[in-house]
Formats: C-alpha cells, sequence, structure tokens
C-alpha cells in the first residue's frame, strides 16, 4: 500500500484528503507544490465549531471507555506530513498538572489539538496570544477551558498560604473563582473554567471576531481525575 492511501486510513482526520482541499486558501500542498497565500493555513477538517468541541468529547468517551483509536494512527507517517505545517481543529486551555494528559484524554494525536498549559488553565497575555495564533493563523474552530479536579493550584488560592517562589501569582487570576464558590473546591475549580473561558472571550479581539462570524467557540469543561471523563461547565 502506498504513503498516501495508508494516510488516508490511519483515521478520523484524514489530513491528505482535506489538505488538498486547502488550496483553495492557499497552503503549501503536501507534495511541495508552493501555492497562492502561504499566510493562513486552514484546520485539518471541515468541522464546524460545534462539531470540534463534538469530536473532542466523543473522543474523550473513548478515553473513559479505555477504547482509544489514536493508538492505532501511524505516527510515521503523521510526523512526516506535520513537520512543515501543522493544522489542528481545536484547541486547550489546560492545568500543567501531569495527571491531565491532553490529547489522550481526548484520543487525539500529533496535530490535532493546539495545547496552551499553565497551571490552573489561567489566561494570561502570553495564553491569549497563543491561542489568538491557533484562531487567527491554524484555524482552529474551537477552544475549550479545561479545568480537573482536585486542581492544586485552586486548592492553594483558596487557602492563600505563603508559599515559595512566584507560585502566589496565581492567586490574583484565580481570586474570581474562589469567591464565588463559597469555600467549596470543586465548585471554584468549575467555577475558574467559566471565568477563564469568559476571558478569552472578552479580552481578545481576534477571539470575539471569530465567535462573532461563526468560526470559533469557547466552552469551559472539567476533566474529572477519577473517571477520565470530560463534563461543560
Amino acid at each position: 500500500m502506498g504513503d498516501n492511501a495508508r494516510f488516508q486510513d490511519y483515521g478520523r482526520r484524514q489530513f491528505l484528503r482535506t489538505v488538498l482541499s486547502s488550496a483553495a486558501v492557499g497552503v503549501t500542498g503536501l507534495a511541495g507544490i508552493e501555492l497562492a497565500s502561504p499566510a493562513h493555513v486552514s484546520a485539518q477538517t471541515n468541522l464546524s465549531p460545534d462539531e470540534a468541541l463534538q469530536e473532542l468529547l466523543s473522543g474523550n468517551q473513548r478515553f473513559a471507555a479505555n477504547q482509544l483509536t489514536s493508538i492505532q494512527h501511524d505516527l510515521s507517517i503523521l510526523k512526516e506530513k506535520t513537520v512543515d505545517k501543522q493544522e489542528p481543529f481545536a484547541a486547550v486551555l489546560a492545568c500543567a498538572d501531569s495527571r491531565v494528559p491532553v490529547e489522550l484524554l481526548f484520543d487525539q494525536t500529533i496535530g490535532h489539538i493546539f495545547v496552551t498549559r499553565v497551571a490552573g488553565n489561567i489566561v494570561t497575555p502570553e495564553i491569549i496570544a497563543s491561542l489568538e495564533y491557533g484562531v487567527a493563523v491554524l484555524g482552529v474552530e474551537a477552544i475549550l477551558v479545561l479545568g480537573h479536579s482536585n486542581c492544586g493550584a485552586v486548592k492553594a488560592a483558596m487557602k492563600t498560604e505563603t508559599v515559595p517562589g512566584q507560585i502566589s501569582s496565581l492567586y490574583t487570576r484565580l481570586r474570581q473563582a474562589v469567591e464565588q464558590s463559597h469555600g467549596n473546591l470543586d465548585q471554584a475549580i468549575e467555577a475558574n473554567a467559566k471565568v477563564q473561558a469568559e476571558l478569552l472571550r472578552t479580552s481578545s479581539t481576534v477571539i470575539r471576531d471569530a465567535i462573532k462570524a461563526g468560526k470559533l467557540k469557547v466552552t469551559a469543561a472539567v476533566y474529572h481525575l477519577a473517571t477520565g471523563k470530560v463534563t461543560l461547565s
């Protein structure tokens, strides 16, 4: 079987078909043919924002059921096809916690998700800039702000104890969620995901304009460590 046929068989994304069709918006073809305008790279699928979000949730259902499909993909072909460009269909803002392996818990693989991570999954200027790149240049259709159960950053912000170094710098950005939680950690974690998602919607003109144009959806969710399931907030 040739590379193209093998590549089309590897899974749902069907990179080859979509990348070839992206000539209409001007990218470099897989065969190295220079097309008109390489400034913008289309997302690797033709999913709508709602469909992109559903793809993440469907992948999480497979993860929680221990029925992963991403491990069946030919990684050598994936790496070869993503050396020169990336075409993720969604972006995720997640906590830096090692128990939250983003691609794995959504059953995705190389090139599928544009991931940003920081303790407490908080929105900072650097996070905004990164996600604006995902939206404006890569064309992601959905952004998921993902909190997780038993989040140490949120827990520390609720206690406001003295901590070493610059860890306490997180507290300010988590304060609004803490104030909404009435002392309940789970409520604070869910509230924080919602607060940070709303910050993305309102603090970035790039993201706001994409939402207004119907090209993007920004959603909050929580990953539950014990069950492996993601629930929308």
